[in-house]
């Protein structure tokens, strides 16, 4: 589900975290790489347990009204559209995510509070009572619900937020970013090959290391950006002009450090690519005017490196 985009931030956060903590170890940065990378995923089935969560705990509260000691016609006869959410069943019913719900241990049954909370601010929208009121049931009306928590009212609910911020430091960075990955799998459920043994999409492209191009790429590019760092932080002194490196943003050095180690150290990727990316990386990352910042420290540096023959990319058009 990641793509190259997000390993390139999680490098990101992991060299800042490396040269901020002054470690020397290499080995040990890399295993905390690895284990944002797993946190992130962990993070992704806690969340999707939060949204199986909501029907259970729905359900729940349409058995207790029908205990009441007068209950009322719609307590006896309730709307249970929610409850049997198709989308959200299958992925109760799934036994790959059950196996890794008892993994991470995840279990909300000390915070029925902040469940009730987001199960209420749910019911109060006018998407929820839409979908309520509709005479058919559909899995396709079922996804869009399941989409619509997704999208607006995870970045809405701070007190689930601070809840994952006290879980895990790995999670305070990667809670919006495993919106956008829910977003994804959700999309691509199908009714029909959704089944309780499929397995769930892994983070990377394959769950064995030695064959992971991905978490070797990651891996890579945060090792050498590490041993060039001396190398880049010259060449950036060449073009700054008034400025010291030291006044540069931190986000900004390392951001132009990890382009310039992906331009001369990744021949596949497209100098394009690698330019498009960064860029786009450090308007969300770092201060409000490192766009333009960066994209003009690069463009002069990939000029000269040009001229020295620095970049090399192996296949036919990759150097533009």
């Amino acid at each position: 589900m990641l793509s190259r985009r997000h390993l390139r931030v999680k490098v990101l956060q992991a060299l800042y975290a490396w040269f901020q903590s002054g470690s020397t170890s290499l080995d040990q940065g890399d295993k905390q790489l690895i284990l944002s990378i797993n946190k992130l995923y962990e993070l992704f089935i806690y969340q999707l347990s939060f949204i199986v969560e909501l029907t259970r705990f729905a359900e729940r509260r349409i058995e207790d009204n029908r205990k009441k000691l007068l209950p009322t016609d719609e307590d006896l006869n309730p709307n249970m559209r929610f409850v049997n959410n198709r989308l959200i069943a299958a992925i109760d019913n799934n036994r790959d995510f059950r196996r890794k719900e008892a993994l991470y241990h995840i279990n909300w049954a000390e915070e029925q509070e902040m469940v009730r909370r987001f199960y209420y601010m749910l019911r109060e929208t006018t998407a929820f009572q839409l979908y309520m009121s509709q005479p058919r049931e559909s899995f396709n009306e079922d996804r869009k619900l399941v989409l619509f928590i997704i999208e607006n009212l995870f970045a809405e609910f701070e007190l689930l937020q601070s809840f994952y911020e006290e879980k895990s430091i790995y999670f305070v960075d990667d809670y919006h970013l495993v919106s956008y990955l829910l977003l994804l799998f959700v999309r691509h459920i199908k009714e029909d090959e959704f089944k309780a043994d499929t397995p769930l999409p892994g983070l990377l492209k394959t769950e064995h290391e030695e064959e992971n191009e991905d978490l070797e790429f990651a891996k890579q590019l945060f090792r050498k950006t590490i041993f060039r760092s001396g190398d880049w932080d010259k060449e950036i002194a060449k073009v700054v002009d008034n400025w010291e490196l030291e006044r540069i943003a931190v986000m900004d050095v390392l951001i132009i450090k990890m382009a310039l180690t992906e331009l001369t150290e990744f021949e596949s990727i497209p100098v394009k690519v690698t330019l498009n990316e960064y860029i786009d990386i450090s308007k969300y990352f770092s201060t409000a005017k490192s766009k333009v910042f960066v994209n003009g420290i690069l463009d002069r540096l990939v000029s000269d490196f040009r001229q020295q023959g620095r970049i090399r990319k192996t296949g036919r058009g990759l150097l533009e």
